[in-house]
């Protein structure tokens, strides 16, 4: 297999690895904006070298795994430059304005979206590890537009890697995921900041900070070079998810400065069923 990389930091640094577990003599190269990751990512032996417009022609398999916006403004160039049998797939975290930037296109029968709900907090090549995406699900979009014998090698190869597959709808992914992921790193973001605004003390925070503050925080370290443009690409879902979210706080505050006591136990543990729905899922599952 020739194998393409676009962006070489967590995602695509983890899948080439996997990769090669799973395609012994795999050749993979790749490409990144930042010239610092691609030496990075070749020392550690992520990829065998940099990829040029022949490799694009010549690869198998190209996998984009950039920030949003620049999915939407690659792919099109990207699905122009790469050979009539090449298997195009991305991993990004929104799906309707993706699918739409191709829409049309006359390699659209190429690429196929995908969402892959795994990964860290950590960025960049030193981030990347092996078997993360294993047992974790591949959300796939708009699988009929995409031609059957580059599906049937796409799920071939996921399913070496060990990745569950889920189909659905662009739009149906943006409105699921805004709730299950993007609202979820909002509130690590802001408890952060929260966190930072009101405890000056550097000391406090570090000292004080429990087990439950720091895996509610853990999202917060995560890349605003790689969300900022996925709130911006999903926009009305996410705020519909927070409308809903401070309408829940602001009832939670209410019943607190009433002292409903009872109503607010009463909501936990309701809440507590969450429990039995995230039943064996990894701690380290990701929906970005």
């Amino acid at each position: 297999m020739n194998a393409v990389i676009l962006g070489i930091g967590l995602i695509g640094g983890s899948l080439a690895r996997d990769i090669r577990m799973a395609v012994p003599g795999a050749r993979i190269l790749g490409q990144d904006r930042n010239p610092d990751h691609l030496a990075k990512a070749i020392a550690l032996k992520l990829v065998d070298g940099e990829a040029g417009a022949e490799d694009l022609q010549a690869a198998d398999l190209v996998v984009v795994s950039i920030p949003v916006n620049h999915i939407t403004e690659t792919l099109p160039g990207l699905l122009d430059a790469v050979g009539e049998h090449t298997l195009v797939v991305d991993a990004g975290s929104t799906k309707v304005p993706i699918c739409r930037a191709v829409a049309g296109h006359p390699k659209r029968r190429n690429f196929l979206a995908c969402h892959p709900i795994a990964g860290t907090e950590f960025t960049g090549p030193e981030a990347a590890v092996s078997g993360l995406f294993h047992g974790k699900v591949n959300i796939i979009c708009e699988v009929e537009q995409t031609a059957f014998q580059i599906q049937e090698r796409a799920l071939e190869l996921f399913g070496k890697i060990g990745m569950r597959i889920r189909y659905m709808n662009p739009e149906a992914h943006d409105r699921h995921i805004a709730y299950v992921s993007h609202l979820s790193h909002i509130s690590s973001f802001m408890l952060g900041k929260t966190v930072i605004e009101k405890e000056k003390n550097e000391r406090d925070i570090f000292d004080m900070a429990g087990s439950g503050f720091e895996s509610t925080v853990r999202l917060a370290k995560s890349s605003p070079a790689m969300w900022t443009p996925i709130f911006e690409q999903n926009k009305e879902n996410v705020l519909e998810t927070l409308d809903e979210y401070i309408a829940n706080l602001r009832d939670f505050r209410d019943k607190l400065a009433a002292d409903q006591y009872e109503a607010l136990y009463r909501e936990m543990d309701h809440t507590n069923r969450i429990r039995d729905i995230l039943k064996g899922i990894p701690l380290n599952n990701k929906a970005d």
